[in-house]
């Protein structure tokens, strides 16, 4: 990847003049604030282009660690808190979907998500939020398994109930985070 290797010179020239502490906002700022922008569209991205991607945070993060080239970069990954690209477009999508359930985005992405309704009788706690699968074919076709609606559903449901329960913004991130972590790094 060209552009990344132009990025990795020129930053290890920067690197030698600043400390970790001064370059990791620098990363944050330039690499990881983009890696993150709009990520969610990312979803369905085929895994080639997804490894890209995570080269390019690699590299940030060997830059912050003055990590070798070929070194192994899981454990600086681990190191920094950092998820891998794949599990930060989970993570997006799944603070959307958190934001649409609890009122707390825009009518247009709050009306995607429809919550299932638990009758007395279900196994499912009441208090447990489940998303509900559509009527009709709109996940068969092609653009509506693509779809935020579709991504959102598949990613909430798997998520363990305690997690789903959770009221507070705050609190579902961190433990968001730290189940996207265990699934990255076990």
């Amino acid at each position: 990847m060209k552009g990344c290797d132009q990025i990795s010179k020129g930053c290890d020239r920067i690197s030698k003049f600043l400390s970790k502490e001064c370059l990791q906002p620098f990363v944050h700022a330039f690499v990881t604030s983009r890696l993150d922008y709009c990520n969610s569209l990312l979803y369905w991205l085929p895994k080639y282009q997804i490894c890209k991607l995570q080269r390019v945070q690699n590299t940030a993060a060997g830059l912050i660690t003055n990590t070798r080239k070929y070194d192994s970069i899981s454990p600086v990954l681990y190191e920094l808190h950092w998820l891998p690209v794949f599990y930060r477009i989970y993570f997006k999508i799944l603070i959307i979907t958190f934001k649409a359930i609890h009122g707390m985005s825009p009518s247009y992405i709050s009306d995607l998500v429809s919550i299932r309704s638990c009758s007395a009788y279900s196994l499912i706690s009441n208090y447990t939020i489940v998303l509900e699968r559509p009527m009709g074919r709109m996940l068969a076709t092609q653009l509506g398994a693509r779809s935020f609606y579709a991504a959102a559903l598949t990613l909430w449901n798997c998520l363990p109930a305690h997690i789903r329960e959770i009221e507070s913004l705050g609190a579902f991130k961190r433990h968001v985070k730290t189940h996207l972590f265990r699934l990255a790094f076990t």
